[in-house]
Parts: C-alpha cells; structure tokens; sequence
C-alpha cells in the first residue's frame, strides 16, 4: 500500500473502493476531488489563509461537499472558534434535549439558538455532540 495522494487514489479501481467499504457515488465525490487538487481548483494549502465564508464558498464548489462537511472541516480541521454546523441532526437533537424544546430545532431554529454562544460556537458544537454521544437512546423497536 502507497501513500495515499490524488494521483494514487485517481488509479485505485472500483473494486479496490469498494473492497474499501466506499460506495460508488463517493468514489465518485473522492475521485473529482482528487481531480480537483490536481488540476488546482481546489487549494487546499490556502484554506488555513481564507475567512470562513471564503472556505465553504470555495469547498462546495468540489461535488460532494456541501455546506454541512464544510462547516465540520471548518471546525475540526481548521479549527475555527465560531462555527455552528447547523444542518448537523446530532447538534439539533442535542439542542432539543438540554433546551428541553417541544421538538429537535430546525437549522433557522438552530442558528437563532446558537447566538448566545457566539463567538465561541465551535465550542458549544463540540460540547453538545459529547452530550450527543454520552447520552443513552431508546432504539425504537423494529417492525415486523
């Protein structure tokens, strides 16, 4: 096994993909990001340089990233203090359980919650995932 860079991962095949466990649209998404480093459409050494909005705008330009993985990028990658992945379904229903709201927050709902932690919301993201995570659920019970 190499070192995984765009131009080796552009020659894996799509049986080693999937023997990889990655389904064939993102193998699709891998390949073209990988197309687009290559091609330099995407810089990705530059991303640590741009404001937020300049990084997601220049992220979803690549299929298979939208708003939602630029935002987690944003936070985990580059680590950035004020970032609040609104579409993310764990942030909403941690939201809904330690507000105790009447139903999990849409991401409207979500942004106006997130307020009260700017510019520190990348922390109260983090903190509400552990939450998220630590908390035992009810499964619900399988149909038959």
């Amino acid at each position: 096994a190499g070192k995984l860079t765009p131009a080796n991962t552009l020659a894996l095949s799509d049986a080693e993909f999937r023997g990889a466990g990655v389904s064939r649209q993102k193998t699709r998404y891998i390949r073209h990001l990988s197309e687009c480093i290559l091609d330099k459409s995407a810089r990705i050494g530059r991303l640590p340089y741009m404001d937020d909005d300049a990084v997601r705008e220049h992220l979803i330009r690549v299929k298979g990233i939208g708003i939602w993985t630029a935002d987690v990028y944003l936070l985990m990658s580059l680590q950035r203090h004020d970032v609040w992945p609104v579409g993310d379904i764990a942030l909403q229903a941690a939201a809904h359980e330690i507000k105790d709201l009447h139903a999990r927050p849409d991401p409207d709902q979500l942004t106006e919650i997130g307020e009260q932690w700017r510019p520190w919301r990348s922390v109260a993201a983090r903190i509400l995932w552990h939450h998220y995570l630590s908390t035992p659920r009810l499964s619900k019970p399988v149909k038959k």
